[in-house]
């Protein structure tokens, strides 16, 4: 039998659109799974269905909430087999299931659910084994939505798109510096995202740098994503005072951020060196750009640290950057600050 397909963020995006627009359409499943590493959307279709099910003045005696460590699966099943108090439907939540002990025995509710009753798992933090008979069941009578942590070159792409859906624009450089800033953590990126949106002026229809700046906090000079442009640049100076404004509040060494954006330059050089001796074809910027999982309109700043950086610099680079990781985690560091360190680091990739 062949495998199952594995599931990638892009597939919980579109199937999280999908459900929104039946429920918010009025088309209900019996039983809702909604499981996996990435909150944000469990989240939000949980709060969806909560405010969809039911008319407001039903919700106090028709809608019941549990939490997971609180409960125990005999008293969630009976929930869910009473009787609606008035009219033709009633919703049991479960948030935090995955603290919920033997929820495996839940399939004694799943495998028969009342026609009168919505049954939704929140199981946030991971998935439930797709072999037992609980997931089956949700999977053949319900909805089972599995909620994909993104990888960093899926969040961009997400985010434009999510800001779109907005009726708002927002410019590149304001893009790059919210995903290099904010990390991978959806609610986390919503939550200042709306924050940014509150604090505009009215009638706005595209977020610049300066906004970013002025509401978030992020600096538009003085952040990752600068310190790897200055790089493409050729820029030690501004390399060096980037390097020192980000460490002085600083916790570690940007050293994952600095090895991806090489990364990316080895690539680049990689298939100038395939066309030029293996005759392969000539990569467009289009795919160069996909393949990278960059926005198109910094692939010229790339292809600018890649004629600056050949591939025998970078491999250099990458043994700094692992030697100085180490460093910053206490392993050989003497008695150097991350900032004397950062500065070492900044100076050896110029100085090779």
């Amino acid at each position: 039998m062949a495998a199952a397909k594995k599931l990638k963020f892009k597939d919980s995006v579109a199937l999280h659109s999908a459900l929104q627009g039946d429920i918010r359409s009025g088309r209900f499943a019996p039983i809702y799974l909604l499981m996996g590493k990435e909150s944000y959307f469990i989240d939000s279709l949980t709060d969806l269905l909560a405010s969809s099910l039911l008319p407001e003045e039903e919700r106090a005696f028709n809608q019941i909430v549990v939490y997971g460590k609180d409960s125990n699966v005999g008293q969630i099943i009976n929930f869910a087999r009473q009787m609606p108090m008035m009219g033709g439907r009633q919703v049991v939540i479960i948030k935090d299931a995955a603290a919920l002990r033997n929820i495996d025995q839940l399939s004694l509710y799943t495998a028969s659910p009342s026609p009168t009753t919505v049954l939704v798992i929140s199981y946030k933090g991971g998935t439930i084994d797709k072999r037992t008979a609980l997931y089956k069941q949700c999977e053949k009578v319900g909805i089972v939505f599995e909620s994909v942590e993104p990888y960093d070159n899926e969040i961009g792409p997400w985010l434009e798109g999510f800001i779109r859906a907005k009726g708002i624009q927002i410019e590149p450089r304001a893009l790059v510096m919210l995903t290099e800033n904010l990390g991978k953590e959806i609610t986390k990126i919503v939550s200042e995202l709306d924050k940014l949106l509150t604090y505009l002026p009215e009638g706005t229809t595209r977020i610049t740098a300066d906004d970013v700046e002025r509401n978030i906090g992020i600096s538009k000079d003085f952040n990752v994503f600068e310190l790897l442009s200055s790089f493409a640049a050729g820029d030690m100076r501004r390399s060096l005072m980037i390097g020192e404004h980000l460490m002085q509040n600083a916790r570690a060494l940007p050293t994952g951020e600095i090895f991806g954006y090489f990364q990316k330059i080895f690539i680049i050089n990689y298939k100038r060196w395939e066309s030029k001796y293996r005759g392969a074809p000539v990569t467009s910027d289009n795919e160069l750009a996909q393949l990278l999982g960059v926005h198109p309109f910094f692939l010229g700043e790339y292809k600018q640290a890649a004629a600056r950086f050949p591939n025998k610099k970078v491999f250099h680079i990458f043994d700094l950057l692992r030697e100085y990781d180490m460093r910053s985690k206490g392993i050989g560091t003497g008695s150097a600050t991350l900032g004397v360190l950062m500065r070492e680091l900044i100076l050896k990739i110029y100085i090779q």
